[in-house]
């Protein structure tokens, strides 16, 4: 028998529980696909088979010593790879966005994944209890906040296979984003471009939505950006009749809320086609449903060079909405690295 009893039954069992984990993802996804533990149930299914190919490897191809870590090399190549990619990206955004600190976070990022080993290594070479304690406890955070930009990750792709549909919606709201000069900029024009097509299919359906275009005017804005999206729409052929301009939002939250209180004083309720950009409509995704919503959210192409900085900011605003879930799984890694601080 070329699989040992045991590594046949750590096997099975592990594709059995990351079947098991597939099927409550399905259901859960066809209920509400606005969840971000479907992300989580993905994570876990991927990591139980994972568990039984790397079992399965160990027993058809028995190796000792450094060669048992073989299976495990992709990890760090992966990370290196991640960082460079990172890194190069950031020097991209800052040489076509300017210096600012969302510009330069996947520069950060990508070298804080080069030095967080180096400084580990410096650490746990002193020999001293409470540097060790921290070069642990940093690991450990490290894990949970790769393990949870996993499962962010997995959420997105399944989003992205949700669909609109054929039936009628109160609305397409169009989350606005910063003007340059009081005009559309590039980011914000391929929003609305997604929203015309999407608003022509419904019309192609026999349906008569309006486009609502949201946006409030920020500090250094000369206009309200609802007022400017309004004008481009209509500049395109869109009837003004058909257009409802919200121009007091400040955050996606608000671009929802008074989105929704316009359209109810029109007579307009039920689910809303919201339109934004593609790395940000998972979050818009999960806000609709936080603020109890019927809502699709569509994401619009986004120039690829501006994709990383903008998703990573996307990961850390979703951190903030579960802190106190994120600081109970880090309490048994403080403890430890204290326990360990005190037993040098």
């Amino acid at each position: 028998m070329l699989v040992s009893r045991s590594g046949y039954n750590w096997v099975m069992g592990s594709l059995l529980v990351a079947v098991a984990l597939l099927g409550v993802f399905w259901v859960s996804w066809r209920r509400e696909p606005r969840r971000l533990r479907l992300g989580v149930y993905l994570v876990l299914a991927a990591w139980f088979a994972l568990g039984a190919l790397l079992q399965l490897t160990r027993d058809l191809w028995p190796t000792d010593g450094v060669w048992a870590l073989l299976p495990l090399l992709p990890v760090p190549l992966t990370v290196l790879a991640l960082a460079g990619f990172l890194v190069a990206n950031g020097l991209t955004m800052v040489r076509k966005e300017g210096r600012s600190l969302g510009n330069l976070l996947s520069l950060v990022v990508g070298v804080a994944l080069v030095a967080a080993p180096v400084v580990a290594i410096v650490l746990l070479r002193t020999h001293d209890g409470p540097f060790i304690a921290v070069a642990v406890f940093a690991f450990f955070v490290c894990v949970q906040l790769g393990a949870s930009f996993a499962a962010f990750l997995a959420y997105t792709l399944a989003y992205r296979r949700v669909r609109p549909g054929d039936a009628d919606a109160a609305a397409v709201v169009v989350l606005g984003s910063g003007l340059v000069r009081g005009q559309v900029p590039r980011l914000l024009a391929g929003r609305l471009d997604r929203a015309v097509t999407e608003w022509r299919r419904l019309r192609a359906l026999g349906f008569s939505t309006p486009l609502v275009p949201s946006g409030g005017q920020g500090p250094d804005e000369p206009r309200a950006e609802g007022d400017a999206m309004g004008d481009y729409l209509t500049d395109r052929g869109i009837p003004a009749s058909d257009v409802v301009v919200e121009d007091a939002a400040r955050t996606t939250e608000e671009n929802l809320e008074l989105s929704v209180a316009l359209l109810r004083d029109r007579g307009r309720e039920g689910r809303l086609t919201v339109v934004t950009s593609g790395y940000h409509a998972p979050r818009a995704a999960l806000i609709s449903r936080r603020l109890g919503m019927d809502a699709v959210v569509l994401g619009a192409p986004t120039a690829r060079y501006f994709v990383p900085s903008a998703y990573l900011r996307e990961f850390v605003a979703v951190l903030t909405y579960h802190p106190w879930l994120h600081l109970l799984l880090v309490a048994p890694s403080a403890a430890f690295a204290v326990l360990l601080a005190r037993a040098y």
